[in-house]
């Protein structure tokens, strides 16, 4: 039996009193409010993010299409689901401008009335471009519209590009969790 353990952070943040602007977008991007049409949009995003990321290999749906639309309806069926902190971030493409979309995130309030970021994703030909952190500050919001006043995500602990992100807008890790994965059963040829 192989297991892999996975160092992850839980990381926290006061959301009462903040003010998380400005989320204006580079030209030729632009945000796209929740619809549950848009579903699958928001899977084919989040399957593009994490897929070749260790995220896949901590959570394998993140890489496989159609697990990732099977957790992205998942999310959007929660009982505590936020369409105030659930966005899809759209590009225009060149030359034909057509919409493409290419970032997504969405939010929960869980049981015990905090915000939870579930997935934060940028498609990787659209990093580096601080898109990942209006994103963020757009979910935020939301958490705001809804009431909330602490927000938590969980993260990799070798994601430092996003914990480096995360600890700018003001998350604090608040816990050290490991996750088992990959368990599997190997067998010996007769």
């Amino acid at each position: 039996m192989n297991v892999r353990y996975f160092k992850r952070y839980r990381m926290e943040l006061s959301v009462q009193d903040r003010h998380f602007g400005p989320t204006d977008l580079p030209t030729g991007y632009g945000f796209s409010e929740w619809n549950r049409g848009e579903i699958v949009a928001h899977a084919r995003v989040k399957h593009q993010s994490f897929h070749r990321e260790i995220d896949a290999e901590v959570f394998p749906c993140l890489g496989d299409r159609d697990g990732c639309e099977r957790l992205m309806r998942e999310i959007s069926r929660k009982k505590g689901f936020l369409p105030t902190a659930t966005w899809l971030l759209c590009r225009q493409t060149l030359p034909d401008g057509e919409i493409e979309p290419c970032g997504t995130i969405q939010g929960i309030r869980d049981r015990h009335g905090f915000g939870a970021v579930q997935n934060l994703g940028i498609i990787p030909e659209c990093r580096g471009m601080g898109l990942g952190e209006i994103l963020l500050r757009r979910a935020l919001e939301g958490f705001q519209q809804a009431g909330l006043t602490r927000v938590y995500l969980e993260v990799t602990a070798d994601n430092t590009i996003a914990i480096r992100l995360y600890e700018r807008l003001g998350f604090r890790r608040t816990r050290t969790s490991y996750k088992a994965v990959g368990a599997t059963v190997s067998t010996i040829g007769v």
